[in-house]
């Protein structure tokens, strides 16, 4: 027999559609790093994409890694803000859950600030500085995606209680 599921309400829904672009562009980062770590890969890179079409491919892996940490900075930073403590008021059984989630954040920015360092190094062009960042996006990789995937399961009850926006802050 198949389980029936609840679809998801507008809440969740549009939390799962933040995660699913950050865990988007975390890949994309992780990919084009590994690509550029590569030093015969990243001149082929820069054949390819650079003098065609006028961007610097470890440029445009720059801007990416760094939109990429300030989107999840955003995120992390309105959750703390808004969500977490509605959460709490509305439901003050999930006060441990919600303080695993204000941990992870504080953890994973920890880590966001070594991956904006190794993009900072990435200026250099020196290969180095591009298998830092390929280190330190892996360093990333286990605590966000737990976090992102332990914070839509645990607060998928509430959120999904909530039709509207429930608090006005």
């Amino acid at each position: 027999m198949v389980e029936a599921t609840t679809p998801d309400g507008p809440l969740l829904s549009e939390l799962r559609w933040v995660h699913s672009m950050i865990r988007r562009n975390l890949q994309a980062c992780t990919e084009r790093a590994r690509l550029a770590a590569d030093s015969v890969q990243a001149e082929m890179v820069r054949d390819q994409d650079g003098p065609h079409q006028g961007r610097d491919p470890l440029l445009q892996l720059r801007t990416s890694c760094l939109q990429t940490c300030g989107l999840i900075h955003a995120h992390h930073g309105a959750e703390d803000a808004l969500l977490f403590p509605a959460v709490r008021e509305a439901a003050p059984h999930l006060a441990a859950a919600v303080d695993k989630l204000e941990s992870d954040h504080r953890t994973i920015s920890q880590v966001l600030d070594r991956v904006e360092a190794a993009t900072d190094a990435l200026d250099t062009d020196h290969p180095r500085a591009r298998h830092r960042l390929v280190a330190a996006l892996d360093e990333l990789a286990a605590p966000l995606l737990a976090h992102l995937s332990f914070e839509e399961q645990s607060l998928a009850p509430v959120l999904n209680s909530w039709l509207t926006w429930p608090f006005s802050g």
